[in-house]
């Protein structure tokens, strides 16, 4: 698996996790970050878009799909901009941010990984 297929495949078990905790304990997640607690569906909604998505990442990275890795990247450094709009409009607490910080940083794992240009192993 190339450096790039890794750094995606990796993203994709962390948006797994995520989806499983947001589907099944949304309020345990929300109360770590200090976010006010829902019986909404659309936080168990954003659980099952990030668990369908941490799939597609998964399924990308086992078949080395560059362009996705590339897409990926773009994608991902939107979220932290996308999330502070929407902290500074006053539609979400200021740890949605964090959340935007994971995007970021595994975006530039993997820009970096597809700069370095390292082939699979």
């Amino acid at each position: 698996m190339s450096p790039a297929a890794r750094s995606v495949n990796i993203f994709g078990i962390y948006l797994l996790l995520l989806g499983v905790v947001l589907l099944v304990a949304p309020n345990l997640l929300l109360g770590l970050f200090g976010m006010a607690a829902t019986t909404e569906v659309w936080i168990r909604v954003v659980g099952m878009l990030c668990v369908l998505l941490g799939t597609y990442y998964r399924v990308s990275a086992g078949a080395e799909s560059r362009p996705f890795f590339r897409a990926s990247v773009m994608a991902r450094s939107s979220v932290p901009v996308f999330f502070i709009i929407f902290v500074v409009a006053g539609w979400s607490q200021w740890p949605l941010i964090l959340f935007g910080l994971a995007d970021a940083a595994g975006a530039l794992w993997t820009w970096t990984a597809l700069r370095s240009g390292g082939a699979a192993a």
